[in-house]
C-alpha cells in the first residue's frame, strides 16, 4: 500500500487547487442550483487533519518489523479463526500482480470520468475534492488498523509461500483488506454521484454494476494471492463503500436544505417528534 502514497499526494493537490478558487461552485447555470455543498471554513481543516493522519499512518506501517523465521516455522493454520481458515492459500505472485489492475484502474476514474461528463464538468473542482475527501477517510481508517491491527495474511501459514515473503513486515498488514477498501471508495463514490447527477438516467444502475464488480473481482483476487482473509476483505468493502456513498450524500444540496428531511410532531402514549429521512 506505501506506493499509493503519490496518488494521495495527487488527490491533496487536486483539493488544494479546488479551494485555491475563487469559489468551489462554478459560475454558470451550475452555480443556480449546485447538486454538492461544500462549507470550507469546517472541512479545509477537517481534511488536513485527515489526511495528514493517513500519511502519518503509511509512515508508522514503514516502520513495522518483519516476523522472525523462527515464529513463522510454527505457525498452523489451525490458529486462524474457523471463518477465515478454509480460505487460506499460499502466496501466488502473478495473482497478486493481477489485483493491482482494478486498483489502478479504480484509483483515477472518477478524475478521469467527471473530466468527460457534460454535468460534471461544470463542478469538477468541487468533486476532486469531495473525492478527495472520501479517499482520505478510507486511507486514514486503513492506516490506522492496519498500524494498531498486526494481523498476519493468510499466505504466512503456508509452508508453500516463499520465505522472504513470510517473513517480510508487509506480512502483518492483513486486516483489513486496503485494496478493495479503496476500490469500493473509488468506485462507489463515481456511481453516487453520477447519480446525483443524472437522476433520470437508468445507466446510473450500470455505474453502480461496475462498482460492485470492480470490488468483488479486487477482493476475490486478493483473496486467490493469499494476501487477505475473507472477513479483511468484508471489513474492507464495508469501508470503502460506506465512503464512497457517505461523502456525496451528505454533501446533497437537498439534504442539507432538508428537503430530504421531515421532523413531525407525533403523539399518543407519549409526546414528541418524529425524524423521517427519504432515501
Amino acid at each position: 500500500m506505501p506506493k499509493q502514497l503519490p496518488f494521495y499526494a495527487v488527490l491533496i493537490f487536486a483539493a488544494i487547487t479546488a479551494f485555491s478558487q475563487d469559489s468551489l461552485t462554478v459560475p454558470g447555470a451550475a452555480s443556480n442550483n449546485p447538486v454538492y455543498q461544500i462549507k470550507p471554513k469546517v472541512e479545509i481543516p477537517a481534511f488536513a487533519v485527515v489526511a495528514g493522519w493517513t500519511f502519518y499512518g503509511f509512515a508508522q506501517i514503514g516502520k513495522k518489523e518483519g516476523t522472525p523465521q523462527a515464529t513463522v516455522m510454527n505457525l498452523q493454520k489451525s490458529a486462524i479463526p474457523w471463518y477465515d481458515r478454509w480460505a487460506a492459500r499460499p502466496y501466488n505472485k502473478s495473482v497478486d500482480k493481477l489485483s493491482y489492475l482494478p486498483f489502478d484502474a479504480a484509483m483515477p476514474y472518477p478524475l478521469i470520468f467527471c473530466a468527460f461528463d457534460k454535468k460534471m464538468r461544470k463542478d469538477y473542482l468541487k468533486l476532486a475534492f469531495l473525492y478527495a475527501e472520501a479517499m482520505a477517510i478510507t486511507g486514514a481508517l486503513y492506516t490506522s488498523s492496519v498500524h494498531y491491527f498486526s494481523r498476519l495474511r493468510p499466505l504466512v501459514y503456508s509452508s508453500e509461500s516463499p520465505m522472504d515473503v513470510r517473513t517480510a513486515s508487509n506480512s502483518r498488514n492483513s486486516f483489513f483488506a486496503g485494496h478493495v477498501a479503496l476500490v469500493a471508495t473509488s468506485t462507489f463514490f463515481m456511481a453516487s454521484a453520477y447519480a446525483d447527477y443524472h437522476p433520470d438516467s437508468q445507466f446510473k444502475w450500470v455505474m453502480y454494476g461496475i462498482a460492485g464488480a470492480a470490488t468483488l473481482t479486487t477482493g476475490y483476487l486478493r483473496s486467490r494471492a493469499g494476501e487477505h482473509n475473507p472477513s479483511d476483505i468484508l471489513i474492507g468493502t464495508i469501508v470503502g463503500t460506506a465512503s464512497g456513498l457517505l461523502i456525496p450524500r451528505l454533501h446533497q444540496t437537498k439534504l442539507i436544505k432538508n428537503q430530504r428531511l421531515s421532523i413531525l410532531p407525533f403523539a399518543g402514549r407519549g409526546q414528541g417528534l418524529a425524524l423521517f429521512y427519504k432515501l
